[in-house]
């Protein structure tokens, strides 16, 4: 069933399409057959191989990895790098995507792993929980996630990885790992991070809390004098603050406010904040698109999950159209290093689709972007022009040094191997982790080859 008939014709093709809706293992042979190339989202990369294997159930999934010697687990695909690529072969556990049990009296949600946080938060409202945060996007993977500290925003808000009180791995040997934040202490911190070097991640518990609501308000050209003397006040107005800049005019375009219906300090939206006016219709953060997309602003309260990411749950963003680079530094650092991009202004505007800027909380996590440090995310959504990216992010890194940034795992960067591994303490203990559980590489890559393993 893992190699293609060179057999395959047209008519095959017609009979193998038109039966797929009808039998999921005809599906997974489909997907060796079918002669497409296979991308990412942003459709920046093509993938090495178009090999994909869909496993219908956990005995499926460690079929495949006792059988196979090197593979990536694809997921939905919303990596801008090289970190999720293979030129052998994929598994997708899209498949995988149910509850496996709620347990409200331990406020804990167990999910199999293919399941994307647009499918899970309404469940969860339903039944009275909530995530503490969200990310832009709902239609990200839970695990892809997690598994690159992908982040959400809040001065209080550690990021999504942090939900993560328990998971279940198939290492390279086909063993089944289970790992708990309160048994396994640095095991489970190196793990939940994990970037795909450590097996396929099966299962997820995490932790919620009761079911809250939220208003959103935007309010336009927020002052650069005023970020710089004021950042920590207008970071700390709301559960989740996001600014938006195309670095012109001294300016912040738009500073995007959430804020909690429950909180004991109630966000007063009066007409102006900080210089900046408050809008008098929904917005999109690039204010010249329609914001029919965008999650209800204009203070109308909503649930959690309708108001924390950008984008609403039912709508799926179009691929093609952006790139998009992101790093972190240390918080205390957050005025001087939105400087330094500011300074870079008109190089970056002519390529820019727009930037966002926010906050995320510290955790003890080892590979986290956040490990041991409250930071601020400064990313950058780009026109799908590599060539004059590619120049862009060496002079950005260059400029950003001083505050020892930590890119994105999942997006683009330039910055060289040695100096990424030493933004990490604990990655000689990632290493041996990883080697632990894979002591032959099955599920390593260029990607991490390079960037992590010496």
């Amino acid at each position: 069933m893992t190699d293609r008939d060179p057999n395959l014709n047209k008519r095959t093709f017609i009979k193998l399409a038109s039966a797929m809706a009808v039998s999921p293992l005809l599906s997974r042979a489909f997907a060796w057959a079918v002669e497409q190339k296979l991308t990412n989202w942003a459709g920046n990369l093509e993938y090495g191989t178009e090999r994909l294997y869909t496993a219908t159930s956990f005995e499926d999934v460690q079929r495949f990895v006792k059988a196979n010697n090197q593979f990536k687990v694809l997921g939905t695909r919303h990596c801008f790098n090289e970190l999720a690529n293979s030129v052998t072969q994929f598994l997708s556990l899209r498949s995988q995507d149910k509850v496996i049990s709620l347990d409200a009296k331990a406020q804990t949600v167990t999910i199999e792993s293919g399941m994307s946080y647009g499918q899970l938060c309404p469940y969860l409202d339903r039944n009275g929980f909530a995530l503490h945060n969200l990310a832009s996007l709902p239609h990200i993977s839970v695990a892809g996630a997690c598994a690159t500290a992908t982040h959400g925003s809040g001065v209080k808000n550690g990021n999504l990885s942090t939900q993560v009180s328990a998971l279940e791995l198939v290492t390279a040997s086909g063993d089944v790992l289970k790992l708990t934040r309160d048994k396994d202490g640095d095991t489970f911190r190196g793990a939940v991070v994990g970037l795909g070097a450590l097996g396929v991640i099966t299962k997820l518990t995490l932790n919620l809390q009761p079911t809250f609501t939220i208003r959103q308000y935007v309010y336009e050209n927020l002052p650069l004098d005023q970020l710089q003397h004021n950042f920590d006040a207008i970071e700390a107005s709301a559960y989740s603050v996001s600014l938006f800049t195309d670095w012109q005019k001294q300016r912040v375009n738009e500073v995007w406010l959430k804020t909690r219906t429950d909180a004991e300090s109630k966000f007063d939206a009066k007409a102006e904040f900080f210089g900046a006016k408050i809008a008098a219709k929904n917005l999109h953060p690039i204010a010249e698109l329609s914001s029919e997309n965008c999650t209800e602003q204009m203070g109308v309260p909503g649930p959690w999950y309708a108001r924390l990411p950008h984008f609403r749950m039912g709508f799926m963003p179009s691929a093609g159209k952006e790139l998009q680079s992101e790093y972190f530094v240390p918080r205390r650092h957050a005025i001087e290093a939105i400087l330094a991009i500011e300074r870079l202004r008109d190089m970056v505007s002519p390529h820019l689709l727009i930037s966002e800027i926010r906050t995320i909380a510290a955790d003890d996590l080892w590979m986290s972007t956040a490990y041991k440090q409250d930071s601020v995310a400064i990313h950058f959504t780009w026109k799908q022009d590599w060539p004059a990216v590619s120049k862009l992010l060496p002079q950005i890194e260059r400029e950003l040094a001083p505050f020892n940034p930590r890119p994105h795992w999942g997006k683009l960067f330039s910055m060289a191997p040695a100096q990424l591994r030493s933004r990490y303490e604990r990655l000689p203990e990632f290493v041996a982790l990883a080697k632990k559980l894979d002591p032959q590489g099955k599920f390593r890559n260029k990607f991490l080859e390079r960037n992590i393993f010496v």
